[in-house]
């Protein structure tokens, strides 16, 4: 039996409308004939979610006793029965109450896509592992709930459900979101604009690199080489030598000059593990690197400049910084430089920069004059 795909909406907060979209999702394949039952929705007393899950048939939730008290939970057997061809999960990261199969609702919709049962479900972005430490950096608050970053990676299909910051906080004003006694404290504390703004940021990101991904393994899938400018990332090269973090700096420039650039860095070893580059000046490049938002990586060939175009391509470059050459003119008389052959490698569709810097040669013959264009990198 083929497995069942997953379909999550992914929202910066509650009350962005990710349950109505849901449930706005299974109102509309129902309307073209599919079989879609209502696993489990959560709509917190608010009237527009409940009118929207009116029509839709729902699996009776199953009763747990838990410490002297009764909690309501879906009722995977149930549904696994009822065999539909989808179901609404709604609340991906919720914690199952002690005493069900499984111990979160990921897990019970893991069951169901295992028995080729279709799932479409909600999360919010601070519920996401990796962003646990920062969502609580933002907002005081520890969240309890989480579920791993892989499972909502591994979705067939990610929909972000965006809202702004104030038209959030006017529907909380307008009680669309929670009772009328929850609304004051709400505004004064998660709810406050920076928060919600943070988040929703958090959200864009993390929703952009998912589609990253997906672009990459396309273009893999495709055997497309030739870079697609969907946003400006700049690769700087790195030799180990104290150039670096003018190159860096350079680098940072270009990529923040649109919205959504992307810095990398990358520097070669050689693959007879020969180290001619200072350790401790890499160190502090990388951290440079980090500290600006970007990320660093190695490569290892006996050919550099092969190593960087190649890592270029993969990575989806559009601009590539080196630095002018340290090597004297007399010597650069007699053989290619590494600049040259990432400029010759580039080829039309990846722009390449050399930075001139205090480290590089200028000649014994000739006194150099101003800072003309020349070259970024260490091209030596």
């Amino acid at each position: 039996m083929p497995r069942g795909t997953l379909r999550v909406y992914l929202g910066a907060a509650p009350g962005v409308g990710k349950t109505y979209d849901m449930l706005g999702e299974g109102r509309r394949r129902a309307g073209r004939g599919t079989d879609v039952v209502i696993g489990f929705v959560e709509d917190y007393g608010r009237p527009l979610t409940r009118q929207m899950a009116q029509d839709l048939e729902t699996v009776p939730r199953k009763t747990v006793l838990y410490r002297g008290a009764a909690f309501t939970e879906m009722d995977l057997d149930a549904v696994l029965a009822r065999q539909p061809s989808v179901a609404l999960v709604d609340e991906l990261a919720h914690t199952d109450i002690p005493g069900c199969r499984n111990e979160k609702r990921w897990q019970d919709i893991e069951e169901l896509l295992d028995a080729g049962i279709d799932v479409i479900s909600t999360v919010n972005i601070q519920h996401l592992e990796s962003l646990n430490d920062v969502v609580e950096e933002i907002t005081g608050i520890r969240q309890r709930e989480t579920v791993p970053d892989e499972v909502v990676r591994r979705a067939d299909q990610i929909e972000l459900v965006d809202m702004s910051a104030e038209a959030l906080r006017r529907r909380m004003t307008h009680g669309n979101i929670y009772p009328p006694e929850k609304i004051d404290a709400a505004l004064a504390n998660f709810f406050r604009a920076g928060n919600l703004t943070a988040l929703r940021e958090l959200a864009l990101l993390w929703a952009a690199d998912r589609v990253e991904e997906a672009l990459v393994r396309y273009r893999k899938e495709q055997g497309i080489e030739e870079p697609w400018a969907t946003r400006e990332r700049v690769l700087v090269t790195l030799s180990g030598g104290p150039e670096g973090e003018t190159l860096i700096r350079r680098g940072e420039r270009i990529a923040s000059r649109g919205a959504g650039g992307e810095l990398l860095a990358i520097h070669v070893v050689r693959g007879d593990g020969l180290v001619s580059s200072s350790p401790k000046l890499l160190d502090h490049q990388r951290a440079m690197v980090e500290s600006l938002g970007g990320s660093y990586h190695t490569a290892v060939g006996d050919d550099p400049a092969r190593a960087v175009v190649e890592f270029a391509r993969q990575a989806n470059v559009t601009q590539i910084v080196i630095g002018a050459t340290r090597r004297s003119r007399i010597k650069g008389l007699f053989s290619r430089g590494v600049g040259t052959a990432i400029v010759e490698g580039s080829g039309d569709d990846i722009d390449v920069y050399i930075v001139t810097h205090e480290e590089a040669a200028h000649g014994r013959f000739l006194r150099r004059r101003g800072r003309g264009p020349q070259a970024p990198g260490s091209a030596s």
